[in-house]
C-alpha cells in the first residue's frame, strides 16, 4: 500500500470513529430528552453524520485520481542514473542515456584543461568560465545536444579540439562553449555529484 494510501485510511478510520463517539453521545443525551419531545438533536446529528460520509465517499473516488498524478517508482528512478567512470581512460568520451538525452561524460587531458581555462571570456558568444562548468578540472559532464537545434555533435572534432555539430556547422571547444557556428548557447551541464571517485550521479 502506498503511503497516501496509509494517509487515507487513517483518515477514514479517525472519522468513522468519531461519528460512533458522537452518536453514543447524542444518544445519551435524546434518551434524557425524549419525553420532553426534543428530539432534534438526532436528528441534526443524522444530516451532520450524512455529510461527512459523503465526503469521504467523494474522498475515496477522488484520491486514487490525485495519487496517480505522482511519479511510479520507475519514473523517479530514470530521474537520476549512476556512472562507472573508474574505466574511462584520459582523453576518452562516453555517452550514457539520461532522461532520454545523451550525456558526454569526458577525461580530459591536462592539454585539453589549460586550452578550456586560457580561453579569454570576451571570445566566446555564451562567456562561461572553465572553472564554472566543472566540479573536477578532469571531469566535464554535459549533455549531448546542440543547443542549435537538438542534434548529437561529434566528439574530437571541430577548429577548437572539442565538439563538432554536423547539421548546421556548430564548434564546441574542449569546455564544450559554442566558439563557432549558429548554436546559441553551450553545451548544457546537467545537475550531478561525484558519489566517490569512480562513480558518478546524473540528476
Amino acid at each position: 500500500m502506498s503511503s497516501s494510501y496509509a494517509v487515507l485510511t487513517t483518515i477514514i478510520i479517525l472519522l468513522v470513529l468519531f461519528l460512533y463517539l458522537s452518536w453514543v453521545f447524542v444518544s445519551i443525551k435524546v434518551v434524557d430528552k425524549e419525553q420532553k419531545g426534543e428530539t432534534t438533536e438526532r436528528r441534526d446529528f443524522l444530516f451532520t453524520a450524512s455529510y461527512a460520509l459523503g465526503a469521504v465517499g467523494v474522498g475515496v473516488v477522488v484520491w486514487p485520481l490525485i495519487d496517480q498524478m505522482n511519479p511510479d517508482a520507475s519514473v523517479k528512478a530514470l530521474a537520476t542514473t549512476e556512472v562507472d567512470i573508474s574505466k574511462i581512460g584520459l582523453g576518452k568520451t562516453i555517452t550514457v542515456l539520461w532522461r532520454g538525452k545523451p550525456v558526454f561524460i569526458r577525461r580530459r587531458t591536462q592539454e585539453e584543461i589549460s586550452k578550456a581555462k586560457n580561453v579569454q571570456l570576451e571570445e566566446l558568444k555564451d562567456p562561461q568560465k572553465d572553472e564554472d562548468r566543472v566540479k573536477k578540472p578532469e571531469w566535464l559532464i554535459m549533455t549531448g545536444v546542440c543547443t542549435h537545434l537538438g542534434c548529437v555533435p561529434l566528439g574530437d572534432k571541430g577548429d577548437f579540439g572539442g565538439w563538432f555539430c554536423p547539421c548546421h556547422g556548430s564548434h564546441y571547444d574542449t569546455s564544450g562553449r559554442i566558439r563557432k557556428g549558429p548554436a546559441p548557447t553551450n553545451l548544457e551541464i546537467p545537475k550531478y555529484e561525484f558519489v566517490d571517485n569512480n562513480t558518478i550521479k546524473i540528476g
